[in-house]
């Protein structure tokens, strides 16, 4: 594994264990994420990060993302995924983590079929 994968390896494996501690671990204070093709930030800062998790992905026994595939290229990690849990099909996702200093700095999520 990558140093620059590193963080969202352990990201990944917190949120299958739906453990909000180690996940938000691997983020950074000022984390922000898009929803794309959304041009302003879906969630920034940590604070925000946590109360998102907490209410609307941790508190779903059935959560569990499923890799299809990860790609490192530069500072950046492109996860392919399924979501399972949010609907009656699985959530087809790509997302993109920037990583700066061992942290997720940003994130991108397009989704094929939004939920």
């Amino acid at each position: 594994m990558s140093d620059i994968a590193t963080p969202v390896v352990r990201q990944f494996e917190a949120y299958n264990r739906h453990d909000l501690e180690a996940f938000l671990a691997c983020f950074s204070d000022d984390f922000r994420s898009w929803r794309i093709p959304a041009e302003t930030p879906s969630v920034q800062g940590k604070p925000a990060l946590a109360a998102f998790y907490a209410e609307h992905r941790f508190n779903n026994p059935k959560l569990k993302a499923e890799l299809i595939s990860r790609t490192v290229v530069g500072n950046k990690v492109f996860d392919h995924e399924l979501i399972h849990g949010l609907g009656e099909q699985p959530l087809e996702n790509m997302a993109v983590f920037e990583v700066c200093e061992g942290l997720i700095q940003s994130a991108w999520f397009y989704s094929a079929n939004p939920q």
